[in-house]
């Protein structure tokens, strides 16, 4: 239950604190008092977005705080799935920057605003005047079914399991896109790395074979040049190691006289070393020369593959065709494994299926037997309620379709008056009905919700006399098992309450500002009979209101 609220630089509000109590408060004020800014202010701490515009000063932060108690309404596990801070008395804070930044807060610990939403959804249940509409819409009237059906366990099993099997549904049908694409290509892709693996490339050095292969081609002429090399090297009067070698001998007569000739006479004979090894390197190369028409042509075919692959897919060496090739063997092995993930998800969805299936037939079951226990209690309400001959029809349809949730479709059909046919709530009842109906509604579902806390925002509208005063009954009712807090101008209803607050404005330094008190017991009958005479107050009213309070 809320136990506290505090506001601070919001709309009208400079700053303001409430303390609520347990059982049934009921708050009043005059049209344009601020009641609905308490509630603007009370919906931002629960998460409902923000923006510059609910700043009373632009310059400074508005702060709104709250605080619950919780202990008692087992929300330890949605802390500990959050990683939220549990505290028994647990405190909301929402802030908006002059910036237009907005930060929230779950017992000092910032989260975002889908959290706080969350959070807030399981503490109050803010009922505005609009949202009576949302008991014809069907979405609205299952929550109502489900609720007193206790399906809340077998939904949440079966919106878990649905979620998986439409994420399933949808790669398998991916899948299977895929797989026919792959289908198409699937011979072409074979042919590729087929040609690709028989050239064997993880062998071949590109780089060698083009050596070789321009070796080959130019083998006498290589063999001239070295055969003319080896003679200007090896000519015995003229010939380059000859000349060295009378060099070498002529230094070594002068070597003994310098430490200097000594090192030219060793650079020398490392030269002379060195040629006579150059020399008979070349000799041994010009033996190797072969003529080999055939190795050459062996080597131009498989160059010219290597180059004809190079070029169909647009590469330049080696290394790239081989990573080319690593790619096609996998989208070869991928079409077996696509296909075996396929049979997977297959057999995957049919399970799944039957699980859904037999989720769906117990929730519709547990639905058909709650039916005519809320047509009951409704009628039962309802008739307190000044609707004794309302009547209700609600069909559940099954369907083929797995829906959010479950496969129902349903048809809620309504006969406000006795002898007329039945038709749609929303064309059938007037707005006082319609609010009448919902505060049975609400009744009803506090009996199977443990929220702690419900706001009726003028779910009084279109009713008056006695109908109010049965209405005030039912939340006073309602109260015992949770906190309620009616936002009325009817003063049957706000006679009611255990606590009584008045929402009024104020003028403060030429500025004005929204105000709330609790009403003690002269000024509750003074409020009172005001709202049943109006601003002169006779003793009449006085009398009434007295009676109303007793």
């Amino acid at each position: 239950m809320i136990q506290s609220l505090s506001i601070s630089n919001f709309a009208l509000i400079e700053k303001l604190h409430i303390d609520f109590s347990t059982g049934f408060s009921t708050i009043t004020g005059e049209t344009g008092a601020g009641k609905s800014i308490l509630l603007g202010a009370l919906g931002m701490v629960l998460g409902k977005r923000a923006d510059l515009n609910s700043l009373k000063n632009k310059d400074e932060k508005c702060v709104i705080e709250a605080q619950f108690k919780i202990s008692q309404y087992n929300l330890r596990s949605l802390f500990e799935s959050n990683d939220w801070d549990f505290e028994d008395v647990t405190i909301l804070r929402r802030e908006v920057l002059p910036s237009g930044k907005s930060r929230a807060f779950i017992n000092d610990s910032p989260v975002n605003l889908n959290e706080l939403q969350e959070l807030g959804d399981t503490l109050v249940d803010i009922h505005s005047q609009h949202q009576t509409a949302d008991l014809t819409e069907n979405n609205y009237q299952f929550q109502v079914i489900d609720a007193i059906a206790n399906n809340q366990d077998q939904l949440q099993q079966y919106y878990t399991l649905l979620k998986n099997f439409k994420s399933e549904e949808s790669q398998l049908q991916n899948l299977k896109i895929e797989l026919q694409n792959l289908k198409k290509e699937e011979d072409y892709t074979s042919f590729l790395l087929q040609e690709l693996q028989s050239i064997s490339l993880q062998t071949i050095d590109q780089k060698e074979l083009e050596d070789r292969y321009e070796q080959l081609s130019n083998v006498v002429f290589i063999r001239e040049n070295i055969s003319k090399s080896v003679l200007i090297a090896n000519d015995e009067q003229h010939g380059i190691f000859y000349l060295l070698h009378k060099l070498k001998a002529s230094l070594q007569k002068v070597a003994s006289f310098s430490v200097d000739y000594q090192e030219l006479f060793e650079r020398v004979d490392s030269v002379h070393i060195e040629l006579k090894d150059a020399i008979d390197e070349l000799i041994r190369q010009e033996a190797d020369l072969i003529d080999d028409p055939e190795n050459l042509l062996k080597i131009n075919e498989q160059l010219q593959l290597l180059y004809n692959l190079q070029k169909k897919h647009q590469v330049e060496t080696v290394s790239e065709l081989i990573e080319i090739q690593k790619q096609l063997e996998s989208k070869v092995l991928s079409f077996s494994e696509i296909e075996n993930t396929i049979k997977r998800l297959e057999d995957n969805r049919t399970a799944n299926k039957s699980i859904l299936d037999n989720l769906a037939d117990g929730i519709h079951r547990n639905r058909e037997q709650a039916i005519p226990v809320l047509v009951d209690q409704w009628t039962t309400i309802l008739s307190q309620l000044g609707m004794p001959h309302v009547r209700f029809r609600l069909n559940m349809i099954p369907t083929e379709s797995f829906l959010h949730n479950g496969k129902d479709e349903i048809e809620f059909h309504i006969s406000v008056n006795k002898g007329t046919d039945f038709g749609l709530l929303k064309k059938v009842a007037s707005g006082g009905e319609m609010s009448r109906i919902m505060l049975a509604t609400k009744s009803i579902l506090a009996e199977y919700s443990n929220l702690p806390t419900i706001i009726f925002d003028e779910i009084d509208t279109g009713v008056s006399g006695e109908i109010a005063n049965k209405m005030s009954d039912i939340m006073k009712e309602m109260s015992q098992s949770m906190q309620v807090i009616a936002i009325t101008h009817l003063p049957q209803i706000a006679a009611k309450g255990d606590v009584h607050f008045k929402v009024f404005k104020s003028i403060k330094e030429h500025q004005t500002a929204t105000e709330i008190i609790q009403l003690t017991v002269e000024e509750r009958i003074k409020e009172i009979a005001q709202m049943l005479s109006g601003s002169d107050i006779s003793q009449s009213a006085i009398n009434h209101a007295k009676t109303l309070l007793n």
